[in-house]
């Protein structure tokens, strides 16, 4: 599985990721250098945000609220 995280890179190179990280064992890893002055595209974004609404919108609450589409038969 792919997981983006944001870091920051300073001018020695070295990568301070901004969250914590926890793997079961050695990964390999790209890493991107994206300009600052630039504003994230629409896929970056919704990259960096995956996790963070994967934890507010996957629960069962969320399920039962958007139930009545799996209803809706395909056009």
């Amino acid at each position: 599985m792919v997981q983006t995280y944001e870091a920051l890179i300073d001018q020695a190179g070295n990568i301070r990721l901004l969250e914590p990280v926890s793997l079961p064992a050695l990964h390999r890893a790209l890493v991107t250098v994206l300009d600052d002055e630039a504003e994230p595209t629409a896929l970056e974004t919704a990259l960096m945000s995956q996790q963070a609404l994967a934890v507010e919108w996957d629960t069962p609450d969320e399920d039962e609220a958007w139930s009545h589409l799996a209803r809706v038969p395909s056009l």
